[in-house]
Protein backbone atom coordinates (compact mmCIF):
# COMPACT_ATOMS: atom_id res chain seq x y z
CA UNK A 1 0.00 0.00 0.00
CA UNK A 2 3.00 2.44 0.62
CA UNK A 3 3.91 1.96 -2.98
CA UNK A 4 1.00 2.97 -4.20
CA UNK A 5 1.15 6.22 -2.07
CA UNK A 6 4.60 6.80 -2.91
CA UNK A 7 3.81 6.14 -6.61
CA UNK A 8 0.89 8.82 -7.10
CA UNK A 9 2.83 11.07 -4.91
CA UNK A 10 5.75 11.31 -6.72
CA UNK A 11 4.87 10.16 -10.55
CA UNK A 12 1.38 10.82 -11.20
CA UNK A 13 0.68 14.17 -8.95
CA UNK A 14 3.89 16.07 -10.63
CA UNK A 15 2.93 15.07 -14.23
CA UNK A 16 -0.15 17.29 -13.32
CA UNK A 17 1.55 19.96 -12.38
CA UNK A 18 3.33 20.09 -15.93
CA UNK A 19 2.86 22.23 -18.26
CA UNK A 20 0.64 24.81 -16.46
CA UNK A 21 2.33 28.23 -17.88
CA UNK A 22 1.15 30.41 -15.16
CA UNK A 23 1.07 30.44 -10.95
CA UNK A 24 -0.76 32.35 -9.06
CA UNK A 25 -0.33 33.34 -5.19
CA UNK A 26 -2.60 35.60 -3.20
CA UNK A 27 -0.87 37.82 -1.24
CA UNK A 28 -2.20 40.64 1.15
CA UNK A 29 -3.03 43.09 -0.93
CA UNK A 30 -1.81 41.87 -4.16
CA UNK A 31 -1.97 38.87 -6.70
CA UNK A 32 1.82 36.99 -7.65
CA UNK A 33 1.31 36.06 -10.91
CA UNK A 34 4.67 33.89 -12.51
CA UNK A 35 5.61 31.22 -15.17
CA UNK A 36 7.03 28.26 -14.90
CA UNK A 37 6.88 27.87 -18.89
CA UNK A 38 9.81 29.16 -20.86
CA UNK A 39 7.54 30.54 -23.56
CA UNK A 40 6.51 33.46 -23.36
CA UNK A 41 3.88 33.28 -25.71
CA UNK A 42 2.22 30.11 -23.52
CA UNK A 43 2.72 32.40 -20.33
CA UNK A 44 0.78 35.78 -21.74
CA UNK A 45 -2.24 33.66 -23.76
CA UNK A 46 -2.63 31.80 -20.32
CA UNK A 47 -2.54 35.34 -18.93
CA UNK A 48 -5.12 37.15 -21.32
CA UNK A 49 -7.50 33.79 -20.10
CA UNK A 50 -7.28 34.46 -16.57
CA UNK A 51 -6.97 38.22 -16.44
CA UNK A 52 -10.68 38.98 -16.35
CA UNK A 53 -10.79 37.40 -13.19
CA UNK A 54 -8.06 40.30 -11.76
CA UNK A 55 -10.28 42.58 -12.43
CA UNK A 56 -10.70 44.32 -9.12
CA UNK A 57 -7.26 43.15 -7.96
CA UNK A 58 -3.42 44.52 -7.81
CA UNK A 59 -1.26 41.96 -9.68
CA UNK A 60 2.28 41.76 -10.06
CA UNK A 61 3.15 40.05 -13.33
CA UNK A 62 6.95 38.27 -12.45
CA UNK A 63 8.56 37.39 -15.90
CA UNK A 64 11.21 34.68 -15.48
CA UNK A 65 14.52 35.33 -17.24
CA UNK A 66 14.70 32.64 -18.58
CA UNK A 67 11.78 33.44 -20.66
CA UNK A 68 13.06 34.88 -24.42
CA UNK A 69 11.16 37.86 -24.48
CA UNK A 70 10.86 41.56 -26.43
CA UNK A 71 10.09 45.04 -25.78
CA UNK A 72 7.50 44.97 -27.91
CA UNK A 73 5.92 41.80 -25.74
CA UNK A 74 6.31 43.61 -22.80
CA UNK A 75 4.25 46.47 -24.36
CA UNK A 76 1.35 43.94 -24.73
CA UNK A 77 0.99 44.28 -21.06
CA UNK A 78 0.58 48.65 -21.88
CA UNK A 79 -3.31 48.33 -22.51
CA UNK A 80 -4.13 46.16 -19.36
CA UNK A 81 -1.95 48.65 -17.28
CA UNK A 82 -4.14 51.18 -18.43
CA UNK A 83 -7.15 49.46 -17.90
CA UNK A 84 -5.89 48.68 -14.40
CA UNK A 85 -5.58 52.36 -13.74
CA UNK A 86 -9.20 53.14 -14.48
CA UNK A 87 -10.40 50.57 -12.29
CA UNK A 88 -8.52 52.16 -9.26
CA UNK A 89 -6.24 49.09 -9.17
CA UNK A 90 -2.10 48.23 -10.10
CA UNK A 91 0.43 46.29 -12.30
CA UNK A 92 3.27 46.07 -12.26
CA UNK A 93 5.70 43.67 -14.04
CA UNK A 94 8.37 42.53 -12.78
CA UNK A 95 12.05 41.73 -14.72
CA UNK A 96 15.43 41.52 -13.49
CA UNK A 97 17.43 42.79 -17.27
CA UNK A 98 15.28 45.98 -17.94
CA UNK A 99 15.54 49.44 -19.13
CA UNK A 100 13.00 51.49 -17.68
CA UNK A 101 13.90 54.36 -20.10
CA UNK A 102 12.70 51.93 -22.98
CA UNK A 103 8.81 52.00 -21.60
CA UNK A 104 6.24 55.01 -21.19
CA UNK A 105 6.74 56.77 -17.67
CA UNK A 106 3.32 55.62 -16.69
CA UNK A 107 4.06 51.91 -17.39
CA UNK A 108 5.37 50.06 -14.12
CA UNK A 109 8.16 47.75 -15.04
CA UNK A 110 10.31 47.08 -12.35
CA UNK A 111 13.76 44.94 -11.99
CA UNK A 112 12.96 43.13 -8.42
CA UNK A 113 9.89 42.28 -6.09
CA UNK A 114 10.19 44.52 -3.79
CA UNK A 115 10.43 47.28 -5.71
CA UNK A 116 7.06 45.95 -7.61
CA UNK A 117 5.55 45.58 -4.08
CA UNK A 118 7.01 48.96 -3.34
CA UNK A 119 4.76 50.67 -6.26
CA UNK A 120 1.41 48.89 -5.58
CA UNK A 121 1.90 50.37 -1.77
CA UNK A 122 2.49 53.79 -3.25
CA UNK A 123 -0.25 53.60 -5.97
CA UNK A 124 -2.80 53.21 -3.44
CA UNK A 125 -1.88 55.91 -1.19
CA UNK A 126 -2.09 58.23 -3.91
CA UNK A 127 -5.57 56.56 -4.90
CA UNK A 128 -6.84 57.70 -1.32
CA UNK A 129 -5.39 61.11 -1.23
CA UNK A 130 -7.40 61.62 -4.52
CA UNK A 131 -4.15 61.83 -7.09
Amino acid sequence: MVWLLEWLLFICWPSKLKGKSMLIEKKENYKLIYSDENSFSKFYSSFLKKEKEFDKENLIVQISNDINITKEDFLLFLSIAKQKKENSTSLVIVYKDINIDDFPEDFNIVPTLVEAEDIIEMEAIERELGF
